[in-house]
This record gives C-alpha cells, sequence and structure tokens, in this order.
C-alpha cells in the first residue's frame, strides 16, 4: 500500500510542476527527466543494491521490500527533478554537461568535478552557482526521509542523502568527460 502512495505522489508532484510551467517543450524535458527509461532504469539499479544491502532492513527482502525500494528511490528521483528543474528554470540555468575542451587528466576532471555546483546562465552563457541541481539534490534528500522508517528521518540522513545525490553526479560528469577516451582508448582528443 505504502508503494501505490509514492507512486501516486510521484505522478502528483509531476503533474504539479508542469501546470505550473506554461511551455511544452519543458514540460516534456522535465517529464522524459523524471519519469524517462535512464530514471526508471537508476531507480531499479538502486533498488536492487538496496536489496542485496537490505537497506533499510525494516523493508524486508522479498518482492514488497524491493517494490518500497524502487517506490522510494522513483519517490526521490521524482522530487528532486522537479525541484531542479524548478529553480534552474527560475534562475536561469542551462544544468546540462559541457566538455572541457582542455587538455590533460587534472584540468579536464576539475572541470567536470567544477560543473557540479557550476552551471551556465541561459541569458549569457556565464557561470553561476548551479542552485537547481543543488537544491534538488538536497530537497531530494529530505522529502524522501517521510516516507523511509522512522530510524531514517534525521537531519543527518537528509544531509548524507543529498551528498551522495551530488556525489554522483560529480561522478556522472567525470565518466561523460572522459567517455570518448573510455569508449576508444586508441582515440586522443
Amino acid at each position: 500500500m505504502r508503494t501505490v502512495s509514492i507512486a501516486t505522489l510521484c505522478l502528483f508532484l509531476v503533474s504539479g510542476t508542469q501546470a505550473a510551467h506554461p511551455q511544452k517543450r519543458d514540460h516534456d524535458s522535465l517529464a522524459k527527466q523524471a519519469l524517462g527509461k535512464p530514471a526508471i532504469i537508476r531507480a531499479g539499479v538502486g533498488a536492487t543494491v538496496g536489496q542485496i544491502a537490505n537497506r533499510p532492513h525494516e523493508w524486508g527482502r522479498g518482492p514488497a521490500g524491493f517494490a518500497r525500494r524502487f517506490g522510494s528511490a522513483m519517490g526521490t528521483h521524482v522530487v528532486r527533478s522537479s525541484v531542479q528543474f524548478g529553480v534552474a528554470t527560475v534562475r536561469h540555468e542551462d544544468l546540462k554537461y559541457y566538455p572541457s575542451g582542455k587538455q590533460g587528466f587534472g584540468p579536464r576532471m576539475k572541470h567536470a568535478l567544477l560543473s557540479t555546483v557550476v552551471a551556465r546562465k541561459t541569458t549569457d552563457g556565464r557561470p553561476t552557482m548551479a542552485t537547481g541541481r543543488v537544491s534538488g539534490a538536497v530537497a531530494g534528500g529530505f522529502v524522501c526521509r517521510l516516507w523511509q522508517p522512522a530510524r531514517l528521518r534525521t537531519v543527518s540522513s537528509g544531509l548524507a542523502t543529498s551528498g551522495i545525490a551530488l556525489g554522483a553526479d560529480a561522478g556522472a560528469n567525470a565518466v561523460r568527460e572522459f567517455w570518448p577516451e573510455i569508449r576508444h582508448p586508441r582515440r586522443r582528443r
């Protein structure tokens, strides 16, 4: 029953956020980001890891436990995406990752990691704090505590989840930066 309520919350949040943004292109990108194949795959991977580690153990290891973990991961992702999209839209932030174009491992890695908390303005292309990404990670980290077991409804758990989300973004940026060399190791930039 709890999984159904999380799914209902996810749909409510996405539909409510879309109504606030009249541009159709923005609706499609939010819906795709929040409920598209990559989001479902990430939620499935997260639920599988949680199932193997039995975290949180209160949910058990059976199909019901997996369903709760998957629903929790999807709910967290929908909250995070909705807040991230809303804040980035209001602040005119382009949260897309742009490869550095620099030479050498150090400068490229620095660019990838900084791109986690720095975005471009859509108005003039200048760098700005990625408040959409940061606020989305914090919102997802804290809101997901609402449906977690009581022992996990703490500020420290919310901060830990937020930090893990930003760390995952940093790791994804590093992969995006070095993907051409990873995919084709003989080719050089």
